[in-house]
């Protein structure tokens, strides 16, 4: 076992989810974590943490589970555990949400961001903790819900319940989200974009807002009510301006 210390936030973690496992002490949790993830061990590694890891690291030596001992930790007892790794402690560190009426905003659209620690977009569609809602116009972005996704591990589709969270949103952000995924966020009428790399979530909606007040895309221009014809002149006037440099 390593002797680097670990980071404050990474060794409250980890006391608080072996209080979620029973007869589980927080310096084995300790030993299968850095076994599973490798050390040093660091909040963003506990992030990718699974279930399975756990349950396997916390079997027999030999690698098969240890059935006597894995009585006494049910799956959902592991699924706490994890989501408690992977730094979900409750909304405390976020702003509050901000009230909206329908109307507030004119032109504006409804945004998800899939997140897991703070007021950030550093969340995969099949494990975020939460999806941040916003209302985004040209001049304004404003958080107005925080939704947590706990009941998804106890849902019979997974991605179905994400999907109906945000079933109001017409745009989502995620670092990742799988094909099957895709398509039942599509069928919910919200638009998947993924980005490549982390990042606060006000930046990326800063870009957003640019994207809206310049030549949105058709399928954005739609979103936001322009009309057909609008939608074809601004694409056509676009590729212009491209065309001659502008």
């Amino acid at each position: 076992m390593t002797t680097t210390p670990l980071d404050r936030e990474v060794a409250l973690r980890v006391g608080l989810a072996a209080r979620a496992l029973p007869d589980v002490s927080p310096r084995h949790l300790l030993e299968v974590l850095i076994d599973k993830l490798g050390a040093p061990l660091t909040g963003e590694k506990l992030s990718h943490v699974t279930v399975t890891q756990l349950k396997t690291g916390l079997g027999s030596p030999d690698g098969e589970e240890d059935t006597e001992h894995l009585g006494a930790v049910s799956i959902p007892d592991y699924k706490a555990a994890v989501r408690i790794l992977w730094g979900e402690t409750g909304d405390s560190g976020l702003p509050p949400p901000e009230p909206y009426v329908e109307g507030d905003l004119p032109g504006s659209i409804r945004v998800a961001i899939a997140s897991n620690t703070d007021e950030r977009m550093d969340g995969h569609f099949g494990s975020c903790l939460r999806f941040l809602v916003y209302q985004v116009s040209r001049s304004e972005i404003r958080l107005i819900d925080l939704r947590s996704t706990r009941g998804a591990d106890d849902a019979d589709d997974r991605n179905a319940f994400r999907a109906d969270l945000i079933k109001d949103c017409q745009v989502l952000y995620v670092i990742s989200v799988g094909g099957p995924a895709a398509a039942k966020v599509i069928k919910a009428g919200i638009y998947p974009m993924k980005l490549p790399e982390e990042a606060e979530a006000r930046e990326v909606l800063a870009k957003l807002q640019t994207i809206l007040s310049g030549h949105p895309p058709p399928w954005l221009a739609k979103i936001i009510g322009v009309e057909a014809e609008a939608r074809r002149r601004f694409t056509v006037e676009h590729l212009l301006e491209e065309d001659v440099g502008c």
